[in-house]
């Protein structure tokens, strides 16, 4: 069914086939294209006397197929003038059969036979002719030539029909066509629509006609050209067959009666055919099968599947999808052994049929009815209740147990994504398909099949262990497989579909090969049996489609038999070789005989393969062919195959040694030779794979190698493809590759491990992954690549690993007990170190990349120091840990904050918890007394923390539980039993706490974590091994589970998104004075600033502070004093500065402004907050029950806010406010793609507005310019618009649970009318009713409420909750009344009444369910036609057709593969939009005549209704479609995307243009051009953007896949006036890269530093590039050459954060140098540079370090370090960053000492100086942009933005100001102070 998709509406055979090429079709004779008159463009004409011989053949050749499933065949042709033509149909049909249906003028009569039907064609004379006169009146003998005046015709022949009733077969596909002479031909084409080629698309539009059975117009390039005011008629023939003309003969292709739709008849009845007799469609429901489901690939049912009983299928019928089969056989054992006695025993009276449904042969879709007794059943999933009814047609009740039932979601959560192994019984059993495209490789008890081109792999699943030999037909369409074991089984599958066909077993064991005849019909296999005697069993395997295997002989022997093959001309002769022989088989009479090969000399060798000369070449004598046989000593035999001797035998010799020491070819003759293992022969060449690791190619003589490949170990098989153009080449080390003969490149598929994998870590940073095996190697591999980029071989085994979380280090401890780490980057051994006598078991990092820790098993606890290059030894513990190598590889686990290590010890019956950092013992829990009720003592096995908000430790024990353990007290909290049937090998938990992940053996399962549902667990095998370590990768994304193989599994469950948990605030704890003993604040232990930079940074204390609101106001107010700064300090405090003295003589606005104690209760818990009340805790709580109940929904379109940590400060005054502004917002760069239906626009009136972040953008499309309404702080949500486009509605949630807030705003004036507030958690959707006055708002699935507001008064009418969430709301165009929303439980129409006399209103509404066709799934988006008809799509792709008068759903089809968000109508043209990314316009006329009453809706069925619906065009964008908005007839329109980009979509043109686009991810940098003609801008995503200013308009972007570009700068004017501007870019890898603007090109690529760049600058003369490291170092570099001139390591440690030079001349000094640069890092110090690059010198002008607190909490989420050059005065440093105040600090150079300070409110994340006006911006995590006149101490905050603001840029003339806050970026005009 997946093959007919690509071919829905219609196929352009001649397209399709590229004709003009004439590569995939044939032509003979007199073949010629010319350009028709008529038509008016070029078409081909046959002519020829012999029509046999001129002729034009699709495809090729007769072995070709077209494939081609289309119902209707369209012939778009016109006979030659009194010459005869004949047309051949190749049709396959459904029993195998192939059948040629033949039309010609030649024919007399209809002739048939079982395999061809020969059909009369009567040409059509012109109008009103003397031709056309005599063939009104005459009856008969109208057969014959073309008459002279003959017209182009279109021919169409339903396929379908043709064969049904004359053959009574089931139509498959087209084969082949055959167009002999004489005729011109346009064109063919196959469709399932029935179309009419007089009817335009303009007037099918207008008229609305449509028939019941798929008429629709012609498509565009099929079409015949008809003049303005001509008929289409007039000028052309519609011939339809079968027909309805009355001339004979009968069965005759004629013209009929006109088509109705396109006279335009007023009662258009469909023009499909009266059925002559009746026929056995053999589909019982084919009649019910939608187009859903005939696009869809089919799902098998299992084979022993009992079905119902039925007579017959009514109207409407009760669906279950194919999908739950498995669910389903399992509800009917809950019947009995009898499921139909079972189930019908519920239903009084009723009888039994003697007819069955046929099994998986209707596409995945079974229809259980009983019609007798008007009774109708079904069984649900979960419980399988049978619920009966009676009633007038069959409908499901909902079961109530299914209700109660709550299962883990979504369902499957694990999807086995990669598979890093190969082999694992065998290592020859890889295979090419026949295109060569894809190989197909055992890995254990799992079949892969992978592209090579890709790498993306299938999985046939269904083995139970090691897969040990494989086999393909010559096709490749089926696979065999065998697998080991006692009881050998065979599978057989079908590859393209990737379903299992048959299972049989062998009755053998240890199946060691298999062999596939060519044609498919005979498998042959070679066992041993329970007598270890070689056995040989060949099966027919021609029935395999139904299930059926039979044996066809089978016989034992004596000899060893390694490789049998069938023979690729004969099904019935094979050939074997092993150890003293090579036999010859044949299958004659139910007997399986062979003959020995007479080898002579030659009988005592061991023979390893055998192959047949010339591939696969079907022709010649096979008694002429040679036979090629490999051995162990090196011979090969090339054996006479009709004769059963040798003709030659050579030998495989090791290379001689030359006087040169080169190696030279090997040569055959005497002496030890070198075994060859495997050897494939193609027509051209013999390949060979040898022992000692190289694959050869020969020529057939063997005269020479021309071609070889050398490989790590031996070569265990060789295969060369169908094409001959690639060698397949597999090591006895686990590698699989292949050699490409035409370009010499050996490409490497596969790499494994050739034994167990003990233990994994993943690098979450550089996506790697470090695996250790008993092999004895540790390998790195790419996760993205699966490719091994490292090998680290050791003499013992390591049985543990351990990534550092963000170095490329990681350790590994082996069995010796020996820990080494290891530096990837430089391939480098880092430490060594031997403290452990025993194995080690448990090997861990802590999260924060300061300690290592290892066990080992004879219980030592080593803890090292991973922040010091050797990882020297800090404590070493013995006797700690439980002894024993079973709870190996993470015997040790530690807490997410690094502060706690747990594991099992001292013995196993306890745990305990120590101290990270000191390794003291916290807790110890005895976990065999936890279970009271035990007769025996239970153990533990692995520990596990969860995260560190829950505080929990689990521990899973022996008697195959899990135990939930306070981490603080070691109270038991909560257990899970019979968690596997083995005992749990690992156990972790998600991040975010919600998910569990254990092992048990070789099955993986995911639990809910807090284990409250009913199905609680999810489980997952493909393991042939016990697994050893099972983990989530860091990013949550995906699993990876380890044993046999490495298993890559993607976790489809979404990560929470909730701000309900932010993180403390890191100035809680950084501000808090260290106490005394007495517990007193001790003054003297903050280091407060006194004017001048610290020498020495101070030294950490032990313990980290603990807040204390009262110290801090101890330290403000009681000693001011005595803390005051020096007195020529000269000090300018901000009005609401949080700390020093403040000329302000009213302390209240100081707090207001941004205290202390606004943040630290910011940063407490809800429930322990010193200024709520109880009450608000009673409320507190009771929220936060509810939400621990809500779930999100699992559909893209439901509006989730991006996470941010950030808070806005409430006190910080904005600047509109205050009156005269120094900022005015100029424009906003990006549309919000996170937002939901958050774009507007209408075309009568223009009105274009989005929202990006908080602000809402209205802007001109023509000029570009923009207005900016700001009422929000949060993300905008979603936008809405009145009818009359005076009035649009923003809605935005609020933090700390507070309501949303909805703003309406005049258009016209900008001001906003009015402000709603009624939802608690966001807006989902709000739409304005037909006439305006009602305005309706959704919330989200935190409060699923309608809420109906008046549009005048704007007070709240009416508010209905609903169950489940809703997605989206629209009220109907043809009844302001009328609404109707969609969510998870389906339709919900709602009524608009009055409530009485008063102007109260209320909500009336009708729930209906989502229709069981489409499954289980939600409704996401709705839209309304102007006919009373609503259309909803689903997050499975389909489209429901309902009808709003009935409310009852009558059409569904299938419009995407994914969930579709948007919908839109206008007239009889629907619009669809998808996270799929698609855009489809669709023609939907015809859903008007199916409506229930409707003329068609009745006998239609919902195939039929399905194939109505047309997709007229379609695009894919950039991103899942989230708004869309189109003009009255959908031509054009505009379209929003996830990527944040707008486009503007005309489907007149087809065309796409990009209009408003952002970065979609976090924005990292932004800067101007010299001449401010351009600004640059870099992020997260890894690309570099250039824009145009003033248009704001993007011009170029640069990306970089996989990388994060960090910084950015311009070069300057006279640096790059030779070649033009350039942009230098550094990124996450540690490269730069420079961009050169005028060629749109990357210039130079350079990698000066190991570890990611932080910061960029240009030289003042552009001569050399300034670069910092993370890891502190700075590189100088030449932006010509790329080469490194210096590095300097001053800051080495501290991550630098700024960069910056200006031109400066240092005389005063003593210092040569023009130019001054500074750098400052993470660590608060300044390094300030004198620097002459011409003459290469670099010095260092002055060092400057700032006071700080000591011992930061968390110094990771400290604000950076900032600091700029004054533009004023280059001597003039500015310097903020984390101190003891917030404050900027003006540093002279030539004073030595800071002159100057302005306190801030709140700690600076960004800093910029503007070139006039003494202007400093600030942007800080508050959100707030604060712009201060640096000499008066003037300031306005500005609160536009939604987010931290981590980048502000002053351009250099000043004027203009970039603010960027994650990737909204605002751009100011600055107006000054």
């Amino acid at each position: 069914m997946a093959s007919r998709v690509w071919q829905h509406p219609y196929v352009n055979i001649f397209k399709h086939i590229k004709i003009e090429e004439w590569k995939k079709s044939s032509r003979e004779g007199d073949v010629t294209a010319y350009m028709d008159k008529t038509l008016k463009c070029s078409v081909f004409r046959i002519r020829g006397s012999i029509p046999a011989s001129n002729y034009i053949l699709l495809p090729k050749t007769s072995s070709q197929s077209l494939g081609l499933t289309g119902r209707f065949i369209y012939l778009l042709f016109r006979p030659s003038p009194a010459k005869h033509f004949v047309v051949h149909l190749d049709i396959a049909a459904e029993e195998s059969q192939v059948i040629r249906v033949s039309f010609s003028n030649l024919f007399k009569e209809f002739k048939s036979t079982a395999t061809w039907l020969q059909f009369p064609f009567l040409c059509g004379a012109v109008k009103d002719s003397v031709y056309d006169s005599t063939a009104k009146t005459a009856r008969h003998d109208l057969v014959g030539p073309a008459p002279p005046m003959v017209r182009w015709t279109c021919l169409m022949m339903d396929l379908q029909y043709v064969l049904s009733v004359y053959l009574n077969r089931r139509h498959s596909h087209l084969k082949s066509i055959k167009l002999c002479a004489n005729m011109s031909v346009k064109n063919l084409f196959t469709s399932d629509l029935l179309l009419d080629p007089g009817l335009s698309f303009s007037e099918a539009k207008q008229a609305g006609l449509v028939s019941a059975l798929g008429t629709g117009p012609m498509p565009r390039e099929m079409c015949f050209p008809v003049p303005k005011g001509g008929s289409w008629h007039d000028l052309y023939d519609y011939i339809r067959f079968p027909s309805d003309g009355s001339k004979m003969p009968f069965d005759s292709i004629q013209k009929g009666l006109p088509s109705p739709i396109s006279m335009c008849a007023s009662s258009s009845k469909s023009p499909s055919r009266e059925v002559p007799r009746r026929v056995n469609l053999s589909k019982p429901v084919q009649d019910r099968v939608s187009l859903v489901q005939q696009i869809t690939s089919p799902k098998p049912l299992p084979r022993h599947r009992s079905t119902l009983v039925t007579s017959s299928v009514p109207e409407l019928g009760v669906v279950t999808s194919g999908l739950d089969a498995k669910h389903t056989q399992e509800e009917w054992g809950s019947h009995g052994d009898d499921p139909e006695r079972g189930c019908w025993s519920q239903a009084s009276g009723s009888r039994r049929s003697t007819s069955r449904t046929p099994p998986a042969v209707d596409g995945g879709v079974h229809v259980y009815a009983r019609p007798e007794d008007d009774s109708a059943f079904r069984v649900e999933d979960g419980e399988g209740e049978v619920v009966c009814a009676a009633v007038s047609r069959p409908i499901s009740l909902p079961s109530v147990k299914e209700s109660r039932l709550s299962k883990l979601y979504p369902d499957p959560i694990l999807r086995l994504n990669r598979i890093l192994g190969f082999g694992g019984a065998t290592l020859k059993g890889a295979l090419w398909t026949k295109r060569g495209d894809e190989v197909v490789y055992p890995c254990h008890a799992i079949i892969v099949s992978m592209n090579i081109s890709s790498g993306q792999q299938r999985f046939f699943l269904g083995h139970t262990d090691k897969v040990s030999a494989l086999a393909f037909t010559g096709d490749t369409t089926l696979l065999a497989s065998a697998q080991t074991g006692s009881q050998g089984v065979v599978r057989v599958w079908s590859y393209a579909k990737g379903s299992c066909l048959a299972m049989f077993k062998t009755h053998a064991h240890s199946l060691s090969s298999l062999s596939f005849s060519y044609g498919g019909s005979v498998l042959c296999g070679v066992g041993k049996d329970n007598h270890s005697k070689t056995m040989v069993v060949v099966w027919s395997t021609q029935h395999v489609s139904k299930g059926e295997v039979t044996i066809l002989a089978k016989a034992h022997t004596d000899v060893d038999i390694q490789t049998m093959k069938i023979a690729f001309f004969d099904d019935t002769r094979m050939v074997s070789c092993g150890r003293d022989n090579v036999r010859l088989w044949r299958v004659r009479g139910g007997a399986l005989r062979s003959c020995p090969v007479s080898l002579g000399e030659y009988h005592s060798l061991d023979f390893t393969d055998v192959a047949f000369e010339e591939g696969q070449r079907s022709h010649g004598d096979p008694e002429d062919r040679s036979l090629f046989a490999s051995s162990r000593s090196g011979h090969i035999l090339e054996i006479d195959y009709g004769n059963v001797v040798i003709r030659n035998v050579r030998r495989l010799l090791p290379a001689h040694k030359s006087h040169s020491q080169r190696r030279e070819k090997q040569t055959f003759s005497t002496g030890p030779g070198i075994a060859v293992n495997s050897i494939s022969v193609s027509s051209a060449f013999c390949a060979t794979g040898s022992e000692d690791g190289y694959l050869r190619l020969w020529p057939l003589d063997f005269s020479t190698v021309f071609l070889e490949a050398e490989h790590e170990g031996p070569v265990s098989l060789v295969s060369v493809s169908a094409d001959g153009l690639s060698v397949l080449s597999a090591t006895s080390t686990g590698n699989l590759g292949y050699l490409d003969v035409s370009s010499r490149g050996y490409s490497t598929l596969m790499r494994s491990h050739t034994d167990a994998v003990l233990g994994f870590s993943v690098d979450g940073v550089r996506r790697r992954l470090t695996s250790a095996s008993r092999d004895g190697t540790v390998r790195v591999w790419d996760m993205d690549s699966m490719q091994q980029l490292f090998d680290f071989v050791s003499e013992d085994t390591h049985c543990s690993v351990a990534f550092h979380p963000s170095l490329q280090v990681f350790s590994c401890g082996s069995s010796s007990g020996t820990v080494r780490v290891f530096d990837i980057a430089s391939s480098k051994l880092l430490a060594e170190h031997s403290q452990h006598r025993g194995q080690v078991v448990g090997l861990v990092f802590s999260p924060d990349g300061e300690a290592l820790y290892s066990a080992g098993s004879l219980g030592a606890l080593v803890l090292y120091n991973s922040s010091s290059e050797d990882h020297h030894v800090v404590r070493v513990l013995g006797n700690v840990v439980a002894r024993g190598t079973e709870r190996g590889p993470d015997a040790l686990v530690i807490s997410s904050d690094s502060r706690c290590l747990a594991f099992v010890g001292p013995s196993e019956y306890t745990v305990t918890i120590m101290d990270a950092r000191s390794l003291d013992e916290l807790l110890r829990v005895d976990v065999s007394i936890l279970d009271m009720e035990s007769t025996r003592l239970d153990s533990a096995l692995k520990v596990c923390f969860s995260p560190a908000s829950t505080a929990h430790l689990l521990v899973t024990t022996t008697a195959n539980k899990i135990l939930w353990v306070s981490a603080k007290t070691g109270r038991l909290l909560r257990e899970a039993s019979h968690v596997h049937k083995h005992q749990c090998s690992s156990v972790v938990v998600s991040e975010d706490g919600r998910y569990l992940l254990t092992a048990g053996h070789n099955v993986v399962k995911v639990w809910d974590y807090r284990m409250q549902l009913d199905i609680n667990s999810q489980m997952f095998i493909g393991h042939s091994q016990p697994i050893s370590q099972v983990s989530f990768t860091p990013d949550q994304m995906s699993v990876v589970s380890v044993g046999d193989a490495i298993f890559l599994w993607d976790f489809l469950a979404h990560p929470r998104e909730s701000g309900n948990c932010s993180p403390s605030s890191p100035t809680t704890a950084l501000i808090t004075p260290h106490k005394s003993a007495n517990g007193e604040p001790d003054v003297h232990a903050m280091l407060l600033s006194n004017g001048m930079p610290r020498g020495i940074a101070p030294l950490p204390f032990s313990h980290p502070p603990c807040l204390d609101i009262s110290a801090i106001d101890a330290i403000g107010l009681e000693d001011a004093d005595s803390l005051s700064p020096p007195e020529e300090l000269e000090e300018i405090s901000l009005h609401g500065a949080t700390s020093g003295p403040s000329p302000c003589p009213d302390p209240a606005p100081v707090m207001a402004a941004g205290s202390f104690l606004k943040v630290t209760e910011m940063a407490l818990a809800p429930d322990s907050s010193p200024l709520r009340t109880s009450q608000n805790r009673e409320l507190d709580n009771v929220d936060s029950d509810e939400e621990k109940e809500t779930v999100r929904p699992d559909c893209y379109k439901h509006f989730t806010p991006r996470f941010k940590t950030s808070t806005l400060d409430q006190t910080a005054g904005n600047a509109h406010q205050s009156g005269e502004q120094g900022l005015s917002l100029k424009a906003v760069i990006g549309y919000n793609g996170n937002g939901r239906g958050n774009m507007v626009w209408n075309p009568d009136t223009g009105l274009f507005a989005y929202s990006c972040g908080s602000v809402v953008v209205l802007e001109n499309l023509h000029t570009g310019s923009q207005r900016h309404w700001q009422g929000h702080t949060e993300e905008v949500s979603t936008l809405a618009v009145s009818n009359d486009a005076l009035m649009v509605a923003s809605a935005a949630g609020r933090r700390d649970g507070a309501t949303s807030l909805i703003c309406i705003w005049n258009v016209q004036d900008g001001a906003c009318r009015n402000t709603l507030s009624y939802h608690r958690g966001a807006v989902q959707s709000m739409a304005f009713s037909r006439d305006d006055l009602l305005f309706l708002s959704v919330g989200d699935f935190r409060e699923p409420e309608v809420v109906l507001w008046s549009s005048r008064s704007f007070q709240l009418l009416s508010r209905v909750c609903v169950a489940g969430p809703l997605h989206d709301v629209a009220f109907s165009p043809s009844a302001a009344s009328q609404l109707a929303c969609v969510g998870r439980l389906g339709v919900v129409f709602c009524q608009v009444t009055s409530s009485g006399p008063g102007p109260d209103l209320e909500l009336q509404v009708q729930n209906m369910t989502i229709p069981e066709e489409v499954g289980e799934v939600e409704l996401t988006a709705l839209c309304y036609n102007a006919n009373n008809i609503l259309f909803t799509g689903t997050n499975g792709g389909h489209v429901c057709v309902w009808d709003c008068l009935s409310q009852h759903c009558f059409m569904t089809w299938e419009a995407d593969q994914g969930e579709i968000g948007v919908l839109l109508c206008r007239g009889n043209r629907l619009l669809t939009g998808s996270n799929t990314r698609r855009l489809k316009l669709w023609g939907v006329s015809a859903v008007q005549s199916l409506r229930p009453g409707g003329a068609g809706g009745d006998a239609a069925t919902t195939e039929d209704r399905g194939a109505l619906v047309l997709l007229e065009q379609e695009i894919v964008l950039d991103g899942a479609v989230v708004s869309a908005a189109f003009d009255d007839v959908l031509d054009m329109g505009i379209v929003g995307t996830t990527a944040g980009t707008l486009w503007y979509i005309n489907w007149v043109d087809n065309t796409s243009i990009r209009l408003i686009s952002r970065h979609k991810t976090k924005v990292n940098d932004v800067g101007f051009s010299p001449d401010e003609t351009h600004f640059a801008t870099c992020g997260e995503d890894g690309s570099v953007r250039v824009w145009c200013s003033p248009s704001n308009e993007l011009v170029m972007q640069f990306q970089v896949l996989n990388q994060n570009c960090k910084c950015v700068c311009w070069s300057p004017v006279q640096g790059s006036s030779t070649g033009g501007a350039c942009v230098a870019a550094g990124y996450s890898d540690g490269t730069l890269r420079i961009f050169r603007l005028a060629s749109s090109e990357m210039e130079l690529k350079l990698q000066p530093h190991p570890v990611a760049v932080t910061s960029v600058q240009y030289s003042v003369n552009g001569l050399v590039l300034l670069s910092a490291g993370k890891d502190g170092l700075i590189a100088v570099s030449s932006p010509v050459t790329g080469k490194v001139v210096r590095i300097l390591g001053d800051h080495k440690g501290a991550l630098i954060t700024t960069i910056q030079c200006v031109k400066k001349q240092y005389k005063e000094f003593g210092l040569e140098g023009n130019e001054m640069w500074l750098a400052a890092s993470a660590d608060r110090r300044v390094s300030i540079w004198a620097s002459d690059w011409m003459k290469d010198k670099c010095e260092l002008l002055d060092w400057l370090t700032f006071p700080a607190p000591a011992h930061p909490k968390d110094p990771d989420s400290l604000p950076p370090s900032l600091a700029v050059f004054s533009p004023a005065d280059p001597g003039l440093i500015i310097y903020t960053g984390f101190g003891v105040e917030k404050e900027l600090s003006f540093y002279s150079l030539s004073k030595k000492q800071v002159v100057k300070k302005i306190a801030l409110s709140h700690w600076a994340t960004s800093l910029s100086l503007s070139s006039k006006g003494r202007l400093v911006a600030v942007g800080s995590q508050e959100r707030v942009l604060k712009l201060i006149q640096s000499s008066s101490g003037r300031f306005q905050d500005f609160l536009h933005h939604s987010d931290s603001l981590q980048t502000c840029r002053f351009s250099p003339s000043g004027e203009l100001l970039f603010s960027s806050a994650y990737n909204e970026i605002l751009l100011w005009d600055v107006q000054g102070l």
